[in-house]
């Protein structure tokens, strides 16, 4: 058996046309406002990508590029500011921030109503609950991925490795949400226990190539987050895709798998918090 590639650039695309359709029908155009401090050069492609798909979709998008000396008063009076403005309807901090900056008070201090990344408390607790709220966005694909291989999840034993507030907890939350037997793992976890056992796993540790054929259920759906240089400077996942995909039913390429989903929820969250903001 070979597994089946789940496309993330096609599943992106649907949801990114979608939204595209949507905004194309509002009188007011979403906004996207994204915040950029420092100079590093793998936040400074992030969202210059992040972008150029708002503007492609009818989104207006400003960048606030700063410097990585920006204190933290600094970065908190652009933050209630972009608040305030009505014009705008979504907040993006792009992270990591510089060592200097508090990064948890600066997520906090977004409007939940404006927090497109989905990692306010606020929103975070909705997820919880169960109630309506923006949604982290790479969980968010993570799921949508594992509903376009149209395999039932209820009743299936899920394991998630990591258990980040980024995407571990969230992507958990998700699965149970969907009646799975959720197990996360973690750097203390004994995954040779946990992870053969998995009907679905999703790796999200950030150790290339971690996840090898030994720990994967014959006919387990693979779903890896992870995205490491490779020992040839390309970028591969935590999971070994060329021992791996003899053993799983379905299983997501890196690139092009979790990573288009990240950015097609993101704009999928922008134009909801305009919707949600008009109706007001």
């Amino acid at each position: 058996m070979v597994a089946r590639l789940i496309d993330g650039k096609q599943v992106a695309l649907q949801v990114t046309e979608e939204v595209k359709r949507e905004v194309a029908g509002l009188k007011v155009k979403p906004c996207l406002d994204v915040v950029l401090v420092g100079d590093n050069p793998a936040s400074q492609t992030y969202v210059r990508m992040k972008t150029k798909k708002a503007e492609e979709l009818g989104i207006v998008s400003h960048s606030h590029v700063l410097p990585s000396t920006t204190t933290q008063q600094e970065l908190e009076q652009l933050i209630k500011k972009l608040n305030s403005s009505r014009d705008v309807h979504g907040i993006l901090v792009q992270l990591p921030l510089p060592k200097h900056l508090n990064e948890q008070k600066i997520i906090s201090l977004i409007s939940p109503e404006k927090d497109v990344d989905g990692f306010h408390p606020v929103n975070m607790g909705k997820l919880l609950r169960g109630e309506k709220g923006l949604l982290p966005c790479t969980p968010n694909g993570v799921m949508s991925l594992l509903d376009s291989t149209g395999v039932s999840l209820e009743g299936k034993h899920a394991v998630v490795i990591g258990r980040s507030n980024i995407v571990g907890k969230p992507t958990a939350v998700l699965l149970l949400s969907k009646n799975c037997t959720v197990t996360v793992c973690h750097s203390k976890s004994k995954l040779e226990e946990h992870c053969p056992r998995a009907d679905i796993l999703v790796a999200a540790i950030g150790k290339a190539k971690m996840i090898g054929a030994s720990l994967i259920k014959q006919g387990a759906i693979v779903i890896d987050v992870g995205t490491n240089k490779g020992a040839d400077g390309k970028l591969v996942g935590d999971v070994d895709f060329d021992a791996v995909k003899s053993k799983a039913s379905f299983i997501t390429p890196v690139p092009g798998g979790v990573g288009p989903m990240t950015v097609a929820f993101l704009m999928r969250n922008t134009l909801e918090a305009c919707k949600a903001q008009l109706a007001k």
